[in-house]
């Protein structure tokens, strides 16, 4: 049996040496640290505190004072009492500004992903009011809408008389849109930069493709960008609504809650540092997170449902640039083959190359 035969024969386990060099405990030593740091930090300062959090929402105590329990009363007392039910309510208005600033920023991001002239300069102008300060945002705007400045000002130079004008944070049946308005302003171009960046990676030769049969901008939008972006339209969307249930920054700076305008986290603030009524804080930010975890997931069922036949267009498109490729290749090789002065290749009658 020669040489190259016997490598081939096949060994058994238990032919194979085993491995006999030490480990570098000092190696694994290190890792297990990396990891233990964090984690503990973790638990010690984000998980211990939520579960004690869940233990207070069963009392009735203060920050000073022996604690009471009283069960499930504060859980009651939530969906009964009139106030705070108004402030989940409030969370409607929000969730609506996060699906038209998603829509927004989807279009605008749908434009700006291609060439434009100047997109660099409406990138980074739409980017640019995110890197503010949340409360520099509600005092920019608590200025914006007060009687009588910037906004009445911009609109009596348009014609409009200030006495016909509304008062924007004290009417409350505008002062809430007033205040969505100044949201969307300033989330618009985080969610806008994530949808350039998913846009601008999906495969070019899918347009190409698209455009070989057809299909027009509306048709290339909902065939090949939509399901090529699903994750982060997902993930925008869950971020923006989960974001509307605890909107806290602008109505506390820019009206303190009044006129109707506290929103669930401000009422919480509220009971939580001006009554004292530490239980039933806790409560409300037990309730809010079970809510914000049913509406993520419902909205990756609905999401999941909306794109299923999306994701077989897609499927169809890159199955048909596969082809235009391999094409592109095959002539590719007839042009090189002749060039070279070489005959071409037949395969059934045909020149493949």
């Amino acid at each position: 049996m020669t040489t190259a035969q016997t490598e081939a024969v096949a060994v058994s386990s238990d032919d194979i040496p085993f491995n006999t060099h030490k480990r570098d405990w000092k190696k694994g030593a290190i890792i297990v640290a990396f990891c233990i740091i964090p984690v503990a930090l973790l638990v010690i300062f984000t998980y211990w505190p939520f579960i004690q959090m869940c233990g207070y929402s069963f009392y009735k105590m203060k920050y000073i004072g022996t604690p009471r329990f009283i069960g499930l009363r504060n859980y009651r007392d939530i969906f009964t009492r009139p106030e705070l039910l108004a402030t989940l309510k409030l969370s409607l208005y929000y969730m609506v500004g996060a699906l038209i600033q998603v829509a927004l920023a989807l279009y605008l991001a749908t434009v700006l992903a291609f060439k434009v002239r100047a997109g660099g300069f409406f990138k980074a102008a739409m980017f640019f009011p995110y890197l503010i300060n949340g409360i520099a945002v509600g005092f920019i705007f608590k200025f914006f809408y007060t009687r009588g400045y910037v906004l009445d000002t911009v609109l009596q130079w348009c014609g409009f008389s200030q006495d016909s004008l509304p008062y924007w944070l004290k009417d409350q049946s505008i002062n809430n849109w007033a205040l969505v308005g100044s949201s969307v302003w300033r989330y618009l171009g985080s969610t806008l930069i994530l949808f350039i960046g998913a846009i601008m990676s999906i495969d070019s030769t899918l347009y190409e493709a698209a455009e070989i049969d057809g299909a027009n901008k509306w048709q290339q939008f909902k065939h090949i960008i939509l399901p090529g972006i699903q994750t982060i339209l997902v993930l925008n969307i869950i971020l923006s609504i989960t974001g509307s249930l605890s909107a806290f920054e602008g109505p506390y700076v820019i009206t303190s809650g009044a006129n109707g305008t506290g929103t669930y986290m401000v009422q919480m603030d509220k009971i939580a540092h001006t009554d004292q009524k530490v239980g039933l804080a806790s409560a409300m930010a037990v309730v809010l997170l079970v809510i914000i975890m049913v509406c993520a997931l419902l909205q990756k069922i609905i999401m999941g449902v909306l794109f299923r036949d999306a994701d077989d267009g897609t499927a169809k498109a890159r199955k048909k640039a596969a082809k235009i490729e391999k094409a592109r290749r095959r002539e590719l090789r007839k042009a090189n083959r002749v060039a070279a002065g070489k005959a071409p290749i037949f395969k059934n009658g045909k020149a493949v190359a």
